[in-house]
């Protein structure tokens, strides 16, 4: 398969210019997550409530990421919130797998450096700009008022759980974005697909951000 919705928000989070992250890693990571979700829940591979994830077709979609975690819910057996599976499935190995697959596609460049001569830094600018550009113009369309797939419905919904679209998109509509991220729009099973992943992807980045300032104080 193509692009990821995990990948295109990664695109979205980093600098196109310099590489860096526009959110902080505590938003960024849980996002990630939910990213996964979504993209199950897109190919019809599982259903979503805000209250119960279920799998509806284990059949791999040939990506290793979205396979492992599909085989990860499909062996659990139990019924679990969709907040417990983001939870579960992100991780600053899973942001750097996705960092690392799009530079190897050639999609960005790692750049790798030090600050101040000591701390190792690694920087993700764009190599090819013509993902990034085709992302942007579906969700710009969408923000300005056209009606979006699912598959750029859930994007914004997650971009905005993470705080990402007010940093990706500034002059986007409030109002519209939250229509959008709670699925106002769409018919009534797209609907709650997309409301529960929004849902399941706040909880997530707040647990991540309420857990960073606790070990930072």
């Amino acid at each position: 398969m193509g692009v990821t919705i995990a990948e295109e928000l990664l695109l979205l989070a980093y600098s196109e210019d310099d590489g860096k992250q526009l959110i902080g890693s505590a938003q960024l990571d849980p996002a990630l997550g939910g990213a996964i979700l979504a993209e199950l829940a897109v190919n019809d591979r599982i259903q979503l409530t805000d209250k119960k994830l279920s799998v509806t077709d284990p059949t791999p979609l040939g990506d290793d990421e979205l396979d492992a975690a599909l085989a990860r819910m499909a062996a659990d057996g139990k019924e679990r919130r969709p907040a417990w599976w983001v939870q579960k499935l992100y991780s600053t190995k899973l942001r750097r797998r996705l960092l690392t697959r799009l530079a190897d596609a050639g999609v960005l460049a790692e750049e790798r450096g030090k600050v101040l001569g000591i701390f190792p830094t690694t920087r993700w600018p764009e190599a090819d700009g013509s993902v990034e550009a085709e992302v942007r113009e579906r969700v710009s369309s969408a923000l300005a008022g056209a009606d979006p797939d699912a598959r750029t419905a859930v994007l914004i919904a997650i971009a905005h759980a993470a705080k990402l679209d007010r940093k990706a998109f500034p002059e986007a509509s409030k109002e519209r974005v939250k229509e959008i991220a709670e699925g106002a729009w769409a018919a009534d099973a797209v609907a709650k697909t997309i409301a529960a992943i929004n849902s399941a992807a706040m909880i997530a980045v707040t647990s991540a951000a309420i857990g960073a300032a606790a070990s930072s104080g």
